[in-house]
C-alpha cells in the first residue's frame, strides 16, 4: 500500500498537471484534491474547511473589497488622469505609468490597480497613435512588482505571512517586504521603461479593432449644478476638459429649450443642461471632474447610500415596448428611478431633448441608476441590456474619506491596535457605512475562485509537509547543490519556485514552496525568514507566460499579444530580479 508520503505527492502531481493543463477550472481542480485527500485519509476530517477560516483567506477577500471601494471613490483616478499626457515621449509615459502602477499595487490588490490604469493607458495610446502593445505589458509588469512592496500588494504576501506565524508563531509585518520589494520594483520598472519595451512587437490590440457600434457614442445631457459655475462660468471653459475624455460639446439647453448659434462665451446658468457626445466612461469622468449632474439626480439621491449607480447599455429591438415613445412618455424616471442619459443612433446627431426623443428600433439607450433598477427598468421597456457594458458611476465627492479610512486601518495593523484581518474588516465596514461598497458588491468585489483555491490548497499544503513531502523535495536540491554555499540552494529554490509561477497560480506556487523553504533552512540551520522571502518574491515575478498571473492574461486580448510575446521581456526581467533580490535577501534577511 503506497505510504502517505507517496500519495500526497502524487496528488500534488496531478494538481500541476492539471492546473497547467488549464481546461478546468483552477478552484474546482485545486478544491477536488483537497476531497480526495480527505478520502484517503491524507487531510484530517476536522481539518478539509480549516482553509476557509484562515487569516490569508480572510485578508485577501478583504483587500478586494477594500479596493473596489477606492476605486469607486475616483481617488486613484485622479492621481492617475493628472499624469496622463499623449504628447510625451513613450518612455517617459510607460516610466510614469509604471511608477504609479507600482504606487497603487503597493497598497490595493495589483489586479485592481492593472484594471484601472489599463483603460487610461489604452486611451493615451490612441491619442498618440501609437500601438498598444509597447505600453500596455510594462504597465503589468510594474503592477506585479508594485505589489511585492507590502504585505497586502500581492496574495503570495499575504500567505507568506500567514505561514510565518503558524510556524514561526509571529507574520511578517506590512512593510517587512519593503526592502526586497522595492529595490526589485525600482530596478525592475528602469527596466521596462528604457529598454523592456522596445522588445516588445508593435501589434494591433482588440481593443483598437472595435467597429462603431462597440465603441458606443451616445449624445447625453449633463445639467450644471453650482459647484460647475464657480470654476466654468462659460461653455469654452469646459472645452479642455471635454477634449481630455474625447468628449464632444454640442449645444446648450436652457429653460427646456436648445439655445441655436451658442458660442465658447455663453454664458452658462444653474439648471443649464450641456449636450455631449462620447463614450459612456468618458461621459461619466467629464461629468464628475465637471462637477456636473443629470437630469433626476434627487431621485438618485437615496443610491449614494445603498450602492452607487451604474450605467448600462441597452438596444432597443423591433417589439420594445418604448419604441416609438419617449422617455417622459413612459414616466421612466418617476415609476423606475431611472434616467435615460444619452441615445446612441447608428452616429447620428439629434436636436430633440433625450427624455422627449422618440426612440426607434435599433436605438442603443444609455441608462443611469442603481444595477438592480436598470435591469427592471430594462425589463419594462422591452429593451436588451448589453453584456458586459456597464459603467460605474464614481462617487468623487467622497476620495478622501475613502482615503482616510484605509489609511486609519492600515495604521491602527501597523501600530499594533488590531491585527490586520480586524483592521481591514473595519475598514470594510466603513466603506459600506459611507456608501462606497454596497452590500452586493462585497461579494462581487471577492473574487471567489481565488479564495475557494486558497482554502483548498492550504490543508493539502499542511498534509505535505507533516508527510515529509516537503522535507523530501528540499533534501533533493540541497543533495544538488551539496558542497556550495547555502546561498546557492536559495538561488535554486528561487528559480525553481520563479518557473512554477510562470505556469501555476502564485497562490498555488507559494503554498507548495514555503514548506520546501522551511525544511532547507532547517537542513542548513539558517534564517527561515530568508528562505520564505525568497519564495514571496519568486512566487510573485511571473512574466514568462500569460498565465502565470492574472495581469498578464487580462492585457492579452487588448494588447493583442500572444502568448510567446511575454519571454520577449519577461526572461530578461526573471533574471533581473534574481540577480537583484537575491543579494538584496542576503544583506537585509542574512542567512
Amino acid at each position: 500500500m503506497p505510504s502517505d508520503q507517496n500519495m500526497i505527492i502524487g496528488i500534488f502531481a496531478i494538481l500541476f498537471v492539471l492546473l497547467v493543463w488549464g481546461r478546468i477550472r483552477y478552484d474546482l481542480v485545486a478544491f477536488g484534491a483537497l476531497v480526495l485527500a480527505s478520502i484517503l485519509g491524507l487531510v484530517p476530517k476536522e481539518d478539509v474547511f480549516s482553509g476557509f477560516g484562515h487569516s490569508a483567506v480572510a485578508i485577501i477577500a478583504l483587500v478586494l473589497i477594500i479596493s473596489r471601494g477606492l476605486v469607486g471613490s475616483g481617488a486613484i483616478e485622479k492621481l492617475a488622469a493628472r499624469l496622463l499626457d499623449s504628447d510625451r515621449p513613450l518612455p517617459l509615459h510607460i516610466a510614469i505609468m509604471a511608477i504609479v502602477g507600482a504606487g497603487l499595487s503597493a497598497v490595493i490588490n495589483n489586479v485592481a490597480a492593472l484594471a484601472l490604469l489599463m483603460p487610461l493607458d489604452i486611451d493615451t495610446a490612441t491619442k498618440a497613435k501609437r500601438a498598444v502593445s509597447k505600453s500596455l505589458m510594462p504597465l503589468s509588469f510594474a503592477t506585479i512588482l508594485g505589489g511585492m512592496i507590502t504585505l497586502i500588494g500581492t496574495p503570495p504576501n499575504i500567505v507568506i505571512a500567514a505561514y510565518r506565524q503558524d510556524v514561526l508563531g509571529e507574520p511578517f509585518g506590512m512593510f517587512d517586504f519593503a526592502p526586497v520589494g522595492l529595490t526589485v520594483a525600482i530596478v525592475g520598472i528602469a527596466f521596462v521603461s528604457l529598454v523592456g519595451w522596445r522588445l516588445l512587437p508593435k501589434r494591433e490590440g482588440a481593443v483598437e479593432q472595435e467597429t462603431e457600434f462597440e465603441k458606443g457614442r451616445y449624445i447625453a445631457e449633463l445639467r450644471i449644478s453650482d459647484n460647475a459655475i464657480e470654476e466654468t462660468p462659460a461653455v469654452g471653459d469646459l472645452y479642455p476638459l471635454a477634449d481630455d475624455h474625447d468628449v464632444h460639446i454640442l449645444g446648450l439647453v436652457r429653460r427646456g429649450k436648445r439655445l441655436r448659434g451658442f458660442a465658447a462665451g455663453t454664458e452658462i446658468r444653474a439648471g443649464d443642461f450641456i449636450v455631449v457626445e462620447g463614450e459612456p466612461k468618458s461621459i461619466e469622468a467629464f461629468m464628475g471632474q465637471a462637477a456636473l449632474e443629470f437630469s433626476g439626480s434627487e431621485k438618485h439621491a437615496g443610491s449614494v447610500t445603498s450602492g452607487g449607480l451604474t450605467l448600462t447599455e441597452a438596444i432597443v429591438p423591433e417589439n420594445a415596448r418604448i419604441a416609438g415613445r419617449t422617455a417622459r412618455g413612459l414616466k421612466l424616471l418617476y415609476s423606475h428611478s431611472v434616467t435615460l442619459l444619452g441615445v446612441s443612433r447608428n452616429g447620428r446627431r439629434f436636436t430633440d431633448r433625450v427624455r422627449l426623443l422618440t426612440i426607434k428600433p435599433g436605438d442603443v439607450l444609455l441608462l443611469l441608476g442603481e444595477a438592480k433598477r436598470n435591469a427592471t427598468a430594462a425589463s419594462f421597456m422591452g429593451v436588451l441590456p448589453i453584456e458586459g457594458r456597464e459603467t460605474q458611476v464614481v462617487q468623487r465627492s467622497k476620495a478622501g474619506l475613502s482615503i482616510g479610512i484605509f489609511l486609519a486601518a492600515i495604521a491602527a495593523a501597523v501600530i499594533g491596535w488590531v491585527s490586520l484581518p480586524v483592521a481591514l474588516a473595519a475598514a470594510v465596514i466603513a466603506l459600506v457605512a459611507v456608501g462606497l461598497v454596497s452590500g452586493n458588491e462585497v461579494y462581487e468585489s471577492v473574487e471567489w475562485k481565488v479564495i475557494v483555491l486558497l482554502a483548498s490548497l492550504i490543508p493539502l499544503a499542511e498534509a505535505f509537509e507533516k508527510s515529509g513531502g516537503a522535507e523530501l523535495i528540499a533534501s533533493q536540491i540541497l543533495s544538488i547543490t551539496q558542497g556550495y554555499p547555502a546561498w546557492v540552494s536559495l538561488l535554486a529554490l528561487m528559480i525553481v519556485t520563479m518557473t512554477l509561477s510562470d505556469f501555476l497560480n502564485n497562490v498555488a506556487t507559494t503554498l507548495i514552496a514555503a514548506p520546501i523553504g522551511i525544511g532547507m533552512a532547517a537542513a542548513t540551520g539558517t534564517n527561515p525568514d530568508a528562505w520564505l522571502m525568497t519564495v514571496a518574491v519568486a512566487a510573485s515575478c511571473a512574466f514568462l507566460t500569460p498565465i502565470g498571473h492574472k495581469n498578464n492574461t487580462i492585457i492579452l486580448g487588448p494588447g493583442g499579444y500572444r502568448f510567446g510575446d511575454y519571454w520577449r521581456m519577461g526572461l530578461l526581467l526573471e533574471v533581473l530580479v534574481v540577480v537583484v533580490a537575491l543579494p538584496t535577501i542576503l544583506i537585509v534577511w542574512p542567512l
